[in-house]
């Protein structure tokens, strides 16, 4: 008789040898999985014609003089070129954790740099699934692998929570070159029952799909969706993401896996963190190459987006830094955030999208957490208990 664990869509052993074929032999592309992608429920109120929203962090601290101010972002400059740019976006909180966790509620976090607690109040993903009854397949949140960053795809607010958060990937340590070569390796050589149950823990563990709390009621994913999940998880090891190494190789590893995560399930809210670009308290250089290798994976993404005629009709983008960086650098050459300048207070924000502007700088001073409720407001729906407003001169 065939083992099958609740929810999963396939049985264990079934899917333990799909994942040795696929690591050791090859497999379907990764276009083949597109079919396999849900349809968006047709009654979602989102703006006009604006079906899907990705939000990119650009995070670890950057400056506008290393961006918009630069050559260093050709990718993100044809972005701002094509959209709106906000060049006086207002960080009010400068520790990582804090202000990145701003922009997903919508409130000026108070967590310091190592805090490792949820927000008490709603995220996006929460608000935008409770509101319009949105599945969790629709809702993915992309990390470069802290355990930190897996904290904004929910908060503690009990009128929310991880019934409504988002599918959770984070790249650091789901496709790490180890657990990889565990998948090829044990899963093809057997090793019993319980040697077997643990790596398929293992992997499903690394997709941290919020479940309903007990006697909570709420939407997790359905069967269909886990195994169209697993489906991606084997091609991802199969498709080379653990070989993406280097400077700056985690950031990498997130864009590529949202890039894929758009192009399979084409869900309604998409939001990638980036954090490699701290690089800079030690030094200066490396922190320009992060933000040059970042770029380039922009530029992937927005092919992507380009070159599917479905996406680029339907696709907003909005990117911004959580906070900038120091005026000046520092005895190590590099550079530190917390001189309270203009330069780490104020980044530059473009937003992307078949219903924005087109080559409009909007000089007038918004804040990051602006970002969450006018993505709320473009999806027809309250937004929580969010302090900014929605940012203005966006629509045309």
């Amino acid at each position: 008789m065939i083992h099958r664990e609740r929810g999963a869509g396939r049985s264990r052993r079934e899917l333990l040898a799909s994942a040795a074929l696929l690591v050791a032999a090859g497999a379907l592309p990764v276009r083949r999985l597109t079919a396999l992608a849900s349809p968006p429920p047709a009654s979602l109120p989102c703006s006009r014609l604006t079906k899907r929203v990705v939000l990119v962090v650009f995070g670890g601290g950057v400056r506008s003089r290393e961006t918009v101010q630069s050559d260093n972002v050709p990718n993100l400059m044809r972005l701002a070129g094509e959209g709106v740019l906000y060049p006086a976006t207002r960080a009010e909180n400068v520790g990582h954790y804090g202000a990145a966790m701003s922009i997903f509620t919508g409130v000026t976090e108070n967590f310091g740099i190592r805090e490792n607690d949820r927000s008490p109040h709603p995220t996006l993903f929460e608000v935008l699934r409770k509101e319009t009854g949105l599945p969790a397949s629709e809702c993915w949140l992309s990390t470069s692998g802290s355990d930190q960053e897996t904290n904004y795809s929910y908060g503690t607010d009990g009128r929310y929570g991880a019934r409504y958060g988002a599918n959770l990937i984070g790249g650091e340590g789901l496709f790490n070159a180890e657990f990889r070569e565990l998948l090829g390796g044990e899963a093809a050589a057997g090793g019993g029952d319980a040697r077997q149950d643990d790596i398929l823990r293992r992997l499903r563990a690394s997709v941290c799909t919020p479940l309903p709390a007990e006697g909570a009621g709420g939407v997790a994913n359905d069967p269909d969706a886990a195994a169209r999940i697993e489906s991606y998880i084997l091609e991802e090891l199969r498709g080379g993401t653990s070989a993406i190494t280097g400077l700056g190789s985690n950031d990498a590893k997130a864009m590529r896996v949202a890039r894929n995560l758009l192009g399979i399930f084409r869900p309604r809210l998409l939001a990638v963190t980036l954090r490699n670009a701290d690089v800079a308290h030690g030094s200066f250089n490396d922190y320009v190459q992060v933000i040059r290798r970042n770029d380039e994976e922009l530029g992937r993404l927005m092919d992507a987006i380009r070159g599917d005629a479905e996406l680029r009709g339907s696709t907003a983008v909005f990117v911004l830094p959580e906070f900038g960086r120091d005026r000046d650098l520092n005895l190590r050459r590099g550079l530190d955030h917390g001189d309270d300048s203009r330069e780490l207070r104020e980044v530059a924000l473009v937003a992307w999208g078949p219903d924005f502007r087109r080559g409009r700088t909007v000089d007038q001073a918004v804040r990051s957490i602006d970002v969450m409720p006018t993505v709320a407001t473009m999806f027809g729906v309250a937004a929580g208990s969010a302090r900014g407003s929605p940012l203005p001169g966006l629509f045309a």
